[in-house]
């Protein structure tokens, strides 16, 4: 299994928007549902920074992820140009394997 974490500011004006892209039935989750290998999504709000959130992506395999990137590379692209007006800030806390895991 492979996973990747990204964590974004929201401002409040932006926040229901946000939501309907970046959530487990979002507009990003939708996109990935059509690749093949995709686990799911998790989105978690910081009890402390309510605008804050984190993203967490899960895939079979990197080479899945990679896969549905190469792929879907203009459709991501498309809709990552859509939603960049929706966070302050947003940055990639990396990407993992599962420990433990069978491959």
């Amino acid at each position: 299994m492979y996973t990747y974490l990204w964590v974004f500011e929201v401002g409040s004006d932006h926040e229901a928007e946000f939501l309907h892209h970046y959530g487990p039935n979002g507009t990003w989750a939708q996109l990935f549902r059509r690749a093949d290998g995709y686990e799911g999504t998790i989105l978690c709000r910081d009890r402390e920074r309510p605008s804050r959130f984190v993203t967490i992506d899960t895939w079979r395999s990197a080479d899945a992820y990679d896969r549905f990137r190469g792929t879907f590379a203009r459709e991501y692209a498309d809709l990552d140009r859509r939603c960049e007006t929706l966070t302050d800030d947003e940055r990639s806390l990396g990407s993992f394997e599962h420990v433990g895991a069978e491959s």
